[in-house]
């Protein structure tokens, strides 16, 4: 069996590391449970032969000085890995991660929106910190390939060992590895600040001298990215501090107050559906009253500006983010309660806003880690009853209004009726006279002939000289 067999097993069963040991068959790690293969355990020439064959002499040479040696190796059409090997109880023992070809966005890795604003700063710093195997080389390569993508900028990486390969897009991309391009992180640092970068990514602060370079770096015009082994935001500040001596930290404290622009700490928590892990985040970003904190040594503070600074900044805590993948239903309770560093405080605030979900088990709905979302759909839900309140209230006016002109048009239509009514009595009237004037004068048109035939008559009478001078109508 070859390492490149035991690779190509490990990422068609898609486990997220490989660990090789004398007296054990290999292990790898599935959705966070180290599982072991079903095969015979190693033996230690097996694994010494498998692992010398995939180092170069200058890393077997390194082996042998310092008993361990880190390496970056790739299976053609299958992925990369980062390896270490290592010597315990006299023999040679190694674990490998996996890097895959293709990066992932941050919509891919179910990250919050908010970590995309960082790459669009001129400067400064950015940290993402967490455990081993949290996924903080994950989230800086979405990082890098947003920024790629997007902005036409010089990027440097330095990383021991290389791990993802970026390719150029509307940013050109330099890669060197600790070894092999550069002998230290801090001698390549130096180097970059002659290279024209825009952008640089420092795969791990591990010395005084890459920390005070990468702050030099951040203060001098330049956007940092780097990783830290630590747990939360404060722990973070207070890691950087403690690599300097005491008369030097109230420097120290300046300088960051002015270059840190965020810190992400990360770990990976399991799926309430068992399909693998999701991240939970705390972010930390440069507010005013946060870049005063770490000036005046105030991180005990930062804690509780974080948990409040949530609708503005977009901020949040480990707690805030372990409630959203519960409230979504991504997490289960007792998840959520095992991965929390205070869950007293977690229980407290789940009591507080959803005072039923311990009793549901945080079975709730879709998945995401961004608890300021969890915020606005309060603040949504808020203004929502309070619209409808004043709805219910312009309805009951307009109900008040249509029965109003509703009364009007109904005493309206009654008076239309009378006058119709009116009206039609006035008709009849009008043609009951018509009939009455037609008959008075046709009455009178009769009587005005016979008086005219009469007056006609006598008149005739007179020119014949009928009767005497008394006769004639004075007869």
């Amino acid at each position: 069996m070859t390492i490149d067999e035991l690779l190509r097993v490990m990422t068609k069963q898609g486990a997220s590391d490989l660990h090789l040991k004398p007296t054990r068959p290999p292990l790898m790690r599935i959705n966070g449970r180290l599982l072991p293969l079903k095969t015979e355990p190693l033996k230690p020439e097996e694994i010494e032969g498998m692992l010398n064959a995939i180092l170069s002499p200058q890393q077997q040479e390194k082996l042998a000085q310092t008993m361990a040696v880190d390496i970056g190796y790739g299976v053609h059409g299958l992925a990369r890995f980062r390896g270490n090997i290592y010597r315990q109880r006299g023999t040679l023992a190694a674990a490998f991660r996996l890097i895959p070809y293709q990066i992932k966005s941050l919509e891919d890795l179910d990250l919050p929106e908010v970590l995309l604003d960082f790459c669009d700063l001129p400067m400064g710093l950015i940290l993402v910190t967490g455990p081993t195997g949290s996924g903080k080389s994950t989230t800086l390569a979405s990082l890098i390939k947003h920024i790629a993508g997007r902005r036409p900028a010089h990027v440097i990486t330095i990383e021991d060992p290389m791990e993802f390969l970026f390719s150029d897009g509307a940013s050109t991309i330099s890669q060197r590895e600790v070894g092999t391009d550069t002998l230290t992180f801090s001698e390549a640092l130096r180097n970059a600040m002659r290279q024209d970068p825009d952008v640089i990514m420092v795969g791990e602060m591990r010395d005084p001298e890459t920390v005070s370079t990468v702050i030099t770096a951040a203060e001098t015009g330049h956007l940092v990215f780097s990783t830290l082994h630590t747990n939360s935001s404060v722990q973070t500040i207070d890691r950087i501090l403690d690599t300097f001596p005491p008369n030097q930290q109230s420097q120290v404290r300046a300088q960051l107050s002015q270059v840190l622009k965020g810190v992400v700490s990360m770990k990976l928590v399991e799926r309430s559906d068992e399909q693998g892990r999701v991240a939970a985040l705390e972010i930390l970003r440069a507010s005013p009253k946060i870049a005063k904190m770490i000036e005046e040594g105030e991180t005990s503070d930062m804690l509780e500006e974080v948990e409040s600074s949530v609708g503005y900044y977009r901020m949040q805590s480990m707690n805030q983010s372990l409630m959203a993948l519960l409230v979504h239903g991504t997490i289960t309770y007792d998840e959520a309660m095992r991965q929390s560093s205070d869950p007293e405080d977690l229980s407290l605030k789940l009591r507080k806003m959803f005072p039923s979900i311990e009793s549901r088990g945080g079975d709730m709905a879709p998945s995401t880690a961004d608890f300021s979302e969890i915020l606005e759909l309060q603040q949504f839900k808020k203004l929502y009853e309070e619209q409808e309140e004043k709805q219910k209230l312009q309805l009951s006016e307009k109900d008040q209004e249509i029965s109003h002109l509703q009364g009007e048009v109904g005493r309206r239509d009654g008076e239309i009726a009378g006058l119709n009514e009116r009206i039609e009595d006035l008709g009849q009237e009008m043609e009951r006279m018509g009939g009455d004037y037609k008959r008075l004068k046709d009455e009178a048109q009769g009587k005005i002939d016979k008086l005219m035939e009469r007056i006609k008559e006598l008149n005739q009478r007179l020119m014949n000289g009928e009767g005497d001078k008394k006769s004639g109508i004075f007869r």
